[in-house]
């Protein structure tokens, strides 16, 4: 590949993903999910930009199976030289306490690069179902133990985790269905066949507008704008509570740190354009962080630790 002086004025970043990344010809953003959920889409919005501002091919591969596992691993086994990075979600954190023998260690084969945002999970209803807030929820659970039946994206995800802790903190048991999806377990919800569901603001938030999902609880220090009448669970009694989805960046552990740093870099530039912004906080419902990989990697750690401990206590095997 021909660099030009002018390309290099365009898009310094460029220096720090040579020499063996720019032998390769492109880099690869490999999604640990299938296509058409909000990591996928994180992923094909860095596309486009990358590939301009870095002067590069850049690739999107899904490579899903495994509770994200599959696809980092074979990130984590990828040269370190720039040419591969995972762009994942919050059930990162939670491989190496859910699987028995995860194939992949991901604090060690893999470092964090960037942190894109958060966004709050929210506890919603169905609207044929009478729940108003999270403390009928209660009652309920109290007067007919596991009759009430929540769906979530999978078994270990934080929906599953998050709703697990909150039964535990009031004493009660809601029954968990698992699905294979947000479309799947948002489907049982609105058809009536479960109760609530747990899942991400973004999935929550795409059904505001059609009265057939009542949210009741979102779990983020402070109210999000599209759900200013729903109360949060420090609100609603559980202090200190949070659960956050996250979305960020990994490279293969090795990678030099101006690799690193030049794609944290890029990113923050693509996603700091006030139209890109704008569609993150409206498609997503994200709180954009855009942090480096320091930053990332504190986040992380106590990600990890957090959500480790609440799978072992409860002894949730994937």
């Amino acid at each position: 590949m021909t660099i030009t002086r002018r390309a290099l004025l365009a898009a310094p970043a460029i220096l720090a993903l040579t020499p063996a990344a720019a032998q390769a010809g492109k880099i690869t953003l490999v999604v640990p999910f299938p296509p058409g959920g909000s990591t996928d889409a994180l992923a094909r919005l860095l596309q486009a930009s990358l590939q301009t501002k870095l002067n590069r091919i850049v690739l999107v591969e899904n490579k899903s199976g495994a509770a994200g596992a599959l696809g980092a691993a074979q990130v984590a086994k990828s040269p370190p030289d720039g040419s591969s990075f995972l762009v994942t979600f919050d059930s990162h954190a939670v491989i190496p306490s859910i699987l028995d023998k995860p194939p992949v260690d991901v604090e060690r084969e893999l470092v964090p690069v960037f942190l894109v945002g958060t966004a709050p999970y929210v506890i919603a209803a169905g609207a044929g179902r009478p729940y108003k807030s999270f403390a009928d929820v209660v009652a309920a659970c109290k007067a007919t133990p596991g009759a009430v039946k929540y769906a979530s994206v999978g078994i270990g995800t934080l929906g599953h985790l998050a709703m697990t802790v909150l039964g535990g903190k009031a004493g009660v048991e809601i029954t968990h269905v698992p699905y294979r999806g947000g479309g799947p377990a948002m489907n049982d919800v609105l058809g009536g066949h479960v109760d609530l569901i747990a899942g991400s603001a973004a999935l929550v938030a795409a059904q505001l507008g059609t009265n057939l999902l009542r949210p009741i609880l979102q779990l983020g220090r402070a109210r999000l704008p599209a759900l200013p009448d729903t109360p949060t669970a420090i609100e609603a009694g559980f202090p200190d509570f949070e659960t956050l989805a996250w979305w960020g960046i990994f490279a293969p552990a090795g990678t030099p740190p101006d690799i690193v740093s030049a794609m944290a870099t890029a990113s923050k530039e693509i996603l700091s354009e006030p139209a890109t912004a704008a569609q993150l906080r409206d498609t997503q419902q994200m709180t954009l962080l855009l942090q480096d990989a320091p930053a990332f990697k504190t986040f992380f750690d106590t990600q990890v630790a957090y959500w480790g401990k609440v799978v072992k206590d409860n002894n949730i095997r994937a």
